[in-house]
Formats: C-alpha cells, sequence, structure tokens
C-alpha cells in the first residue's frame, strides 16, 4: 500500500503542474474562434517571410517557435521564419541552434555585437524570400496571431499594414511616453496611424526592398514607406504582457526617437531638394537680419549713438548666418545634381 501511494504521488503532482502550466496558456494567449481553428486560411501569397530581431531573449525563443507554428499552421501558404540575435549575452543563440534544427523553416542569423534593431530588420528584409514579409517582437508580446488579420490588409490592395496596440499592457510611463512620440510623429509626418513604432508589421516584398532602414530608424517604417509612394494602413493587434526577460525601453531612446523624427523629417521632404530647407532658414535670417540694420540705420540717421546697441551684433550675425544656410543649400543641389540616379524611384508597374 505505501509503494502504490508512492507511485501515485508524482503523478498528482505531474497533474497538478500540468494544469498550471495550461491555465497560465490560457490566460495568456489570445483565442481564435472555433471556426478558425478548423478550417485553413487560404491566402493570395505564395509564400510569408516573418523576420524577428532579438537580443537576449533566451527564455521566449522556444515558446515563441511552438506559438509561430500553431498561427501560420492555420494559413494555406509557405512560410521561412527568419530570427536576427542582434548580439545576446544571454544562451539566445543557443536556443535558436535547437530551433532551427528540429524545423528547416527557421533559420536565424547572429551579429558579433549589438548593431541595434534597425540593422537586425534591414539584414532581415535583405534574407527574406517571400513575397510577404511580416516582424514582430520575441518577446511574445506580439501575438503571432495576428498575421493574418495584417496579411488581409495587403490582400486589400495596401502594401504596408502597420499593427495597433489600442490595449497596450506596459507600464505607465512606457504608455504616456508611447502616446507622445505617436502624436507628434503624426502631426510632423502626416500620417494618420495610431502607433509607428509597433514591432508586429507586415509588408509586401518590393516595400523591404526599396525601404532602407539604419541608425534607429526603425521605429519611422511607415514614414519612409510613405515617402516611397506606398499605401498604409494600420489594424488593431492583440498584446500581451512580458513574461521573459526585461523590457529595452529607456528614457535615452526616448530622446534619441525625437532627433531621429527630424532626420527622417529631412531625408524624406528635403534631401533631393535641400535649397528648400536651407535656403528657405537662410533667407528668413538674412531678412531679418537685414531689417534689424535697417532699423538702426534709422536711428544713426537722426542722431541716435549705436555704442550703446548691442542689436547691431544680432543683424550682423543674423545676416552672416543666412548667407552661410543658403550657400550651404546651393552645395546640397549641386550634390543631388551629381548624385541623381534613375534607379532611386520606385516603379509601381509597367507595360
Amino acid at each position: 500500500m505505501e509503494e502504490k501511494e508512492s507511485r501515485q504521488e508524482p503523478q498528482k503532482q505531474q497533474s497538478v503542474g500540468y494544469k498550471r502550466y495550461s491555465s497560465r496558456r490560457k490566460r495568456y494567449h489570445h483565442k481564435p474562434n472555433q471556426s478558425n481553428q478548423s478550417e485553413r486560411i487560404k491566402s493570395s501569397f505564395k509564400k510569408i517571410s516573418v523576420v524577428i530581431p532579438l537580443y537576449n531573449e533566451e527564455e521566449s525563443i522556444v515558446p515563441l517557435s511552438h506559438e509561430l507554428r500553431k498561427a501560420l499552421s492555420r494559413i494555406n501558404i509557405n512560410y521561412e521564419v527568419i530570427l536576427i540575435d542582434d548580439g545576446s549575452t544571454d544562451s539566445s543563440l543557443q536556443k535558436l541552434k535547437e530551433v532551427t534544427k528540429t524545423d528547416n523553416r527557421f533559420r536565424f542569423l547572429s551579429f558579433r555585437k549589438n548593431y541595434g534593431k534597425s540593422a537586425a530588420l534591414q539584414v532581415g528584409f535583405k534574407a527574406a524570400t517571400g513575397d510577404a514579409v511580416v516582424t514582430m517582437d520575441a518577446d511574445l508580446q506580439d501575438d503571432p496571431q495576428e498575421i493574418h488579420n495584417l496579411l488581409k490588409k495587403l490582400e486589400e490592395g495596401f502594401d504596408l499594414c502597420s499593427g495597433w496596440k489600442k490595449k497596450r499592457q506596459d507600464p505607465f510611463i512606457k504608455k504616456i511616453s508611447s502616446k507622445f512620440f505617436n502624436f507628434v510623429t503624426r502631426v510632423i509626418s502626416g500620417i494618420k496611424i495610431h502607433d509607428f513604432n509597433c514591432g508586429l508589421k507586415a509588408y509586401r516584398k518590393e516595400v523591404v526592398e526599396n525601404v532602407k532602414v539604419y541608425g534607429e530608424l526603425h521605429r519611422y517604417i511607415p514614414v519612409l514607406a510613405k515617402w516611397q509612394g506606398y499605401s498604409i494602413t494600420e489594424v488593431p493587434v492583440m498584446h500581451h504582457q512580458r513574461r521573459y526577460g526585461k523590457t529595452k525601453f529607456g528614457i535615452s531612446r526616448f530622446f534619441k526617437g525625437f532627433i531621429d523624427l527630424l532626420t527622417v523629417t529631412f531625408v524624406t521632404r528635403y534631401i533631393k531638394r535641400p535649397m528648400h530647407f536651407f535656403g528657405f532658414l537662410g533667407a528668413l535670417a538674412f531678412l531679418v537680419g537685414i531689417i534689424i540694420l535697417g532699423y538702426l540705420t534709422v536711428l544713426w540717421v537722426q542722431g541716435h549713438s549705436l555704442s550703446n546697441r548691442p542689436m547691431i551684433f544680432l543683424g550682423m550675425l543674423l545676416i552672416i548666418v543666412g548667407v552661410q544656410l543658403f550657400a550651404v543649400g546651393l552645395l546640397g543641389e549641386v550634390i543631388v545634381h551629381n548624385a541623381m540616379d534613375d534607379r532611386e524611384y520606385v516603379i509601381k508597374d509597367k507595360s
């Protein structure tokens, strides 16, 4: 009797552990409809590539691969998953080798050091062979079940579909800073979407072939794509709480984001017409300087002393700065003229 009881005890413990595990999965994962579980979804794309940059995500890699297989098995399409290890210092690379060894649809690339998310995405875009490309983060806050909804928007005719984390499962500070960041980006760029930095996005292959991301410009891929003439849309997506690892968000990234926004604004609007930017600022500074000196000249003619008028130095400075900005604009126009290449124009269709 004692032996039977001792044999039964591990079974009880195992069943309790399994119940805990299954209950966590039920709470965490977004359940699709029963009809969608039994039916495979048709897609007009022949193959999709899922590009996932990651940095120190050793705990989430294996669960992520399971969730991806489950979500992509619902879609009647060939697929590949490209995982980009951005110089992780934990055992992420070992986990990637384990996952790719058991499934040849999973591939990985590993950087020797941390180059940043933009570099990882750019390398993943070059390696992608699908006619549609989906990007997502590796921490499982993005739900792989949403891939189908993103692809549906592409099938409607859009070139890029961005996820919108309508109900964010993030700390309060990150929520507020993200709303402010997206508001400013929306106002400056003129693109009416709510979440520019959502990792969950879907692109037609030609978009990732023509949009170049570097530095920290991955936040502004919709802006860069819109400048190239591609159509942009968004769709609300499920967002989960972070269960593995630590967030990579920091206050320094918040300020870097706005510096990059200025870069993107200049690159998208004035890179081919620098005189419109520098020439306008130069002409404005020169005009204000002339007005100030003209006013002071009238006072001098009327007999007023200018020895105690520091405004004269401001007028002279504005004129000098205006001339310099105007000269920079002219030099920029010369450089653009000599570097013009027909390959920079994106062709939508041809006969």
